[in-house]
């Protein structure tokens, strides 16, 4: 009694001690009871005499634990079950996180012993028996088992495989869920008055209806989201049970009922569950009759909520109102809604709720876009309409697109925190804009002349102060930001070209319209006093809105896509003398410069700035057309600091190489090693700068912004070369006379992430043979002249970084040089441009320096750090794949430990989850075996000392093989693996080398399954090898990945 005392004060420590020493302390000593299998009988101890909620918590947990970790034995789990059923039933009321620990521990026992005993599927019978009993804390439980049950069965769990947890969840989709389904059912219609217990029912309710029927996760965003579809194997895909209770009436109107006689959040989840009910397929239905009387009654639901407008004061209500009615339109064609009685109010009165809805921006904000959905999709169904049932859409369409701009203005005016305001994020700006368009475009003339109407006054006002000496900032930005909007509308109407008012001739004419005013704007943007409000973020809204409306308004009229002989131009040649293509692409690319020129502190404007440069010169014909212009003539031989003051801004640098990425594009579209030459000669003037300062100056902030930025700029350079013929002039430009200037700002700023990041990404893109750039004359060393650059660099970054002490920021300190290092070795190395035979041949260390130094860097760095950081794993497999498959002979040299620190790495790897890394580690590890095979098991006495090391390393460490095929074998049968096919190269590798590892193996994995399964199974093994012979030629290899597939399928099926 003395030791339960002491242990339930330890509890109390472990979960009320605000000293974290003292918690960590009580954790240590009872960390026993949840990884020990010998404590089981200690938890029921304390749960059948401790006293304390916290003792009975710590046992509770602790058993949850053990049951999820450890493979215990069939007996134990259901004395577990049936003791926990006896102590929910018999032991009086309990502590509410107590009792959810505990039904928790029930539900796990049960889901991860379904298939292993008759009685773990009981389970919803016993908890049917806490329903039946007289008390309200045994229904309450009852709900409880049944809620919890259904949720773990829905989600994956840690000690159980994603196809095991599969399986089990269909097996319960099919036997149980339907039933518990009609037990919540039932409940709601007998709970009136127990809020607890509806909520309860409720809840159990949508747990049903949200179950993963299909076998894949719901996702919320998809048009499908939902949608309740059950797969059984007795029948279609239907099964009649939920037909039947989906098709009665009384089914959907319970929760119509709930919703009217409960709060949130009941009534949220009374909603939540009519959402489900309204995304069901038209196949779940008996005929089409049943399916229009469903609709009707959720048309007549709806409705009435709607007049009466009760519950919609809460925010949540309204939300999942708003999602409810977005589903209308998902599941029923708009014939099928006007063929309901009742259509023309309920469309009325979703047409003024959407109005209020906009009036209500500030509330309403994220959930309008459900209403504006419906809408878009309704009038673009008005085409396919048949029939004399009127839609109405004419009436109610245009007010709700003058309300949705009215509402945008009115928030301008009440005004955002500036954190907060939506034009901030273009991006989720634009996706909010998505259904809007549709809208517009359905009486585009209508809402075009809205639009113009709205826009003119607003631009005259704009344009009026812009000619004062000063203006009132406030009321500017205000202007601003609701130009900003009108701006941001065009640009998404121009986004879709689908109209179903009028004819595609009118239509481009009224995209002119449209377009011009925003010209009109763009030619005051910069005039005036707006030119001196570059730092107001009003401005730089406007700004961005205007480069969205280029964005768009390119992939519509300007370049490859666009049609020649548009209507737009012969409108706006009218309007603004604007005519073509080039003489608009004029407009934009003077936009682009003036940005350029302008904002020095805005990031974002320069970013979408240069996004939209970028956008422009890398296609075909919009490069070509740029090339004409003398705004880009100007861009590409001017690109100095003086011209565009953002280079000179370090928080800008990263966008130079967008920059650089851009004006590469443009320099190569000409085939002109002048052209190159000229416009890389700001980019030598920093070079001749850098090359010119003695090393007792180059550890100055000077050198080391003006070496960042370089090297920022010839990366962009350096993205740009496609071509043999492009790469060429950049290298010859750069080797030999600037080459030494990367070594010595590598040699002086090694400690230094922010100079080296730079120097050294751009050295990998530098050493990347993407479309065949790095492609020379025969007679040409240039490819062995760069690995050598290359090495010198590597190995001097090497040496002085593993030299210094570590920091708090290893990863930025350290481990990103080193990633970056590996990278470009394994690009080097795997670039098809060295033959790497002529360093050993003539005595050159540069490859064995730093293949020796890349070892030692990655060997710095702890294994779990390298799993830890996803750059610097995708580095290190990446890099051992290389060197596996290339310069294996260097694995083989190394002493035993660090071989099997670097092939058990490879084993971790293939237990990833990253399938790109894992068929990585499996081409490792088969070239790794393949070459035991080829040259020890096949071959003659090892003579080579390559061939004696590996055979040593072997001998060394006996179980090396054996472990890795029988993880292989693990991934393969127990685990969802995307990869199988490079899965299968090293089994047969490793199962050939010999014979008895695969019948040990074989034997392990025998002695792992149900007894009763052991022939079967065996028969699976015997299969597996049939017709495959001991070789590794290309045949065989084929033949045993096909036995592999039906190896696997027939294994797993129980």
């Amino acid at each position: 009694m003395e030791s339960l005392a002491q242990l339930e004060a330890l509890c109390e420590r472990l979960y009320n001690s605000q000293d974290s020493a003292e918690r960590a302390h009580a954790e240590n000593t009872l960390k026993c009871f949840s990884v020990n299998t010998d404590y089981i009988s200690q938890c029921q101890y304390i749960l059948d005499n401790a006293s304390t909620p916290y003792s009975l918590m710590l046992a509770s947990s602790s058993l949850l634990k053990q049951v999820t970790d450890h493979s215990l034995s069939l007996q134990l789990r259901l004395d577990i079950r049936n003791y926990l059923i006896n102590y929910l039933a018999t032991r009086g009321p309990l502590p509410h996180f107590v009792n959810a620990s505990l039904i928790l521990l029930l539900c796990r026992v049960t889901k991860f012993g379904w298939f292993d005993d008759d009685k773990f599927r009981e389970v919803v019978k016993e908890a049917t028996d806490f329903l039946s009993q007289a008390s309200s804390n045994h229904y309450e439980i009852g709900l409880k088992i049944l809620n919890q049950l259904v949720s773990e069965m829905n989600q994956p769990n840690t000690g159980l495989s994603s196809t095991h947890h599969r399986r089990v969840a269909c097996s319960f989709r099919d036997q149980s869920l339907f039933q518990i389904f009609q037990i919540s059912l039932t409940s709601l219609g007998q709970l009136k008055n127990d809020g607890r217990l509806q909520e309860l029912a409720l809840s159990l309710s949508l747990k049903c209806l949200s179950f993963d029927f299909v076998g894949t996760s719901i996702d919320e965003s998809s048009e499908e989201f939902g949608t309740i579809q059950v797969l059984i194997t007795y029948s279609s895909n239907i099964p009649t049970s939920w037909r039947s209770v989906l098709e009665d009436p009384s089914t959907l109107q319970i929760f119509f009922d709930y919703y009217a006689i409960t709060t949130s959040p009941c009534s949220k989840e009374a909603l939540e569950c009519l959402v489900r009910l309204a995304s069901v397929r038209r196949s779940l239905f008996t005929n089409d009759a049943a399916r229009s009387k469903f609709l009707a009654h959720l048309m007549t639901g709806t409705k009435e909520i709607l007049q009466t407008g009760q519950g919609l004061a809460d925010h949540d209500n309204y939300h999942e109102y708003c999602r409810l009615l977005g589903r209308f339109r998902v599941n029923y064609q708009l014939s099928e809604l006007v063929n309901v009685e009742g259509y023309s109010d309920w469309i009325q009165l979703v047409a003024e709720f959407t109005l209020k809805s906009l009036q209500s921006w500030q509330w309403a904000s994220s959930s309008v876009y459900y209403l504006l959905g419906l809408w878009s999709r309704l009038v673009t169904s008005v085409p396919y309409l048949k029939g004399e049932a009127p839609s109405l859409l004419d009436e109610f369409v245009p007010k709700i697109t003058e309300g949705f701009i009215t509402s945008r203005f009115n928030s301008v005016q009440a005004g955002f925190a500036d954190d907060d305001d939506p034009l901030d994020n273009v991006e989720l700006l634009q996706d909010q804009l998505d259904c809007f368009p549709y809208l517009c475009r359905f009486q585009y003339q209508t809402s075009s002349l809205y639009i113009i109407t709205t826009m003119e006054p607003i631009l005259q006002a704009y344009t009026e102060i812009a000619l004062r000496q000063s203006a009132d900032n406030s009321e500017l930005a205000v202007i601003e930001a609701k130009l900003s909007w009108i701006v941001h509308i065009i640009a998404a109407i121009l986004k879709i070209k689908q109209s179903t008012g009028c004819s595609v001739e009118s239509q481009e004419v009224l995209d002119a319209e449209l377009s011009a005013r925003v010209l009109q704007l763009i030619n005051v943007t910069d005039s005036g006093i707006h030119s001196q409000r570059y730092g107001e973020l009003s401005k730089q809204r406007l700004d961005r809105a205007i480069l969205t409306f280029f964005q768009h308004f390119r992939k519509s009229y300007v370049g490859d896509q666009a049609v020649h002989s548009s209507k737009l131009y012969a409108r706006l040649s009218e309007l603004l003398g604007l005519g073509d293509h080039l003489l608009l692409l004029n407009v934009i690319v003077s936009k682009i410069a003036t940005n350029l020129k302008c904002y020095t502190e805005s990031e974002e404007v320069i970013n979408h700035t240069l996004s939209l440069f970028l956008e422009l010169a890398s296609g075909y014909m919009t490069g070509k057309l740029l090339l004409k212009l003398d705004a880009v003539k100007f861009i590409v031989a001017n690109h100095t600091r003086d011209r565009f003051p953002f280079l000179e801004e370090y928080r800008s640098s990263r966008s130079r190489t967008t920059f650089y990425y851009t004006i590469g594009w443009l320099i190569f579209m000409e085939d002109s090693p002048v052209r190159f030459k000229s416009s890389m000669e700001p980019l030598l003037q920093v070079f001749i700068r850098l090359e010119s300062t003695p090393d007792s100056m180059f550890r100055t902030d000077v050198v080391k912004y003006a070496l960042i930025g370089l090297m920022r700029d010839l990366r962009g350079i350096a993205m740009a070369t496609n071509s043999r013929r492009t790469y060429g002039l950049l290298f010859d430009w750069l080797y030999p006379a600037h080459m030494p200037l990367l070594l010595k700002g590598i040699s002086h700023w090694t400690d230094t992430p922010e100079v080296t990041t730079p120097l050294l990404k751009f050295t990998a893109e530098f050493v990347l043979n993407k479309a065949q750039r790095l492609t020379f004359d025969s007679s040409s060393p240039n490819g062995i002249l760069l690995f050598r650059e290359v090495s010198k660099l590597i190995v001097a970054y090497g040496t002085r970084i593993l030299s210094l002490p570590n920091v708090a920021d290893i990863y930025g300190y350290k481990y990103k040089g080193i990633w970056i290092c590996l990278t470009i070795l394994s690009r080097a190395l795997a670039g098809n441009y060295v033959n790497f035979g002529v360093f050993e041949l003539y005595g050159d260390r540069a490859l064995s320096d730093v293949l020796d130094i890349a070892l030692k860097m990655t060997l710095s760095i702890p294994l779990a750090d390298i799993l830890a950081f996803r750059k610097l794993t995708r580095a290190y497999f990446a890099f051992l794949e290389v060197l596996f498959s290339s310069h294996i002979v260097f694995i083989f040299n190394l002493d035993t430990n660090t071989f099997m620190h670097i092939v058990g790495s490879l084993e971790s790897g293939l237990k990833g989850l990253d399938t790109n890394i894992s068929s990585q580690c499996a081409s490792a590890v088969d070239n790794l075996a393949a070459f035991y095979f080829n040259n020890i098991t096949m071959g003659e006495p090892p003579t080579s000392p390559a061939v004696i090391n590996l055979a040593r390393h072997i001998a060394d460490c006996p179980n090396l093989f054996p472990e890795i095929l029988k993880t292989l074998f693990e991934i393969l049968l127990f685990e969802d693996c995307g990869n199988q096919w490079s899965l299968s190269r090293p089994m047969l590798s490793l199962a050939i080398i010999s014979e008895q590892i695969f019948s040990d193996l074989k034997a392990q994995i025998l002695a792992s399954q149900p007894v009763d399964q052991h022939q079967r199974l065996a028969l699976c093994f015997d299969k597996l090898m049939a017709d495959v012979t001991r070789s590794l030629d290309s045949k065989n290899r084929d033949k045993f990945t096909q036995n592999l597939t039906v190896f696997r399928h027939e294994f797993r099926v129980k």
